[in-house]
């Protein structure tokens, strides 16, 4: 069975709905498109016209992203980078969302995750328990200066 190419036209129209419907970045319809097998110079033209009727803006799908994973995942600052990292986004974009962080609000989201990680935690001393504590803490993509700020107020 042969697949059904789709056209620039198409693509615009299909990307257009997808992104009205939802928060999208640049680089998510860069790899629909390329999936669709779109010729790249009709992408960027596609992408293009997206970023001008504000289909697509990158800075505003990265705040909604970055608020999103820290609010409800409770994800640090090295995952996040990681994952905007993945879908293309401008590291000064990263940069520029990610310093508008509240240091105290991201410091009480991972306080409250350690306290209730540790209730769950099965350790033979405290330095098992930190241990375990730590690591939980640094799959979560917090950076090892805020964990032990958070460990160590406990």
């Amino acid at each position: 069975m042969m697949k059904k190419t789709i056209t620039p036209e198409e693509a615009y129209i299909k990307l257009s709905a997808l992104c009205a419907s939802a928060e999208h970045c640049s680089g998510e319809m860069i790899e629909k498109m390329q999936r669709w097998e779109i010729p790249a110079k009709d992408q960027a033209r596609i992408v293009e016209k997206l970023i001008e009727k504000q289909f697509i803006d990158d800075e505003r799908y990265c705040r909604a992203f970055v608020k999103d994973k820290i609010i409800y995942n409770k994800w640090g600052r090295r995952k996040i980078e990681q994952a905007l990292y993945m879908k293309h986004i401008d590291k000064g974009i990263q940069q520029r969302v990610l310093d508008e962080i509240d240091p105290s609000e991201y410091v009480e989201i991972l306080r409250q995750l350690l306290q209730q990680k540790a209730k769950s935690i099965k350790a033979v001393n405290d330095y098992e328990r930190t241990q375990k504590l730590m690591r939980f803490a640094m799959q979560r993509g917090f950076t090892m200066d805020i964990i032990h700020q958070c460990i160590n107020d406990d």
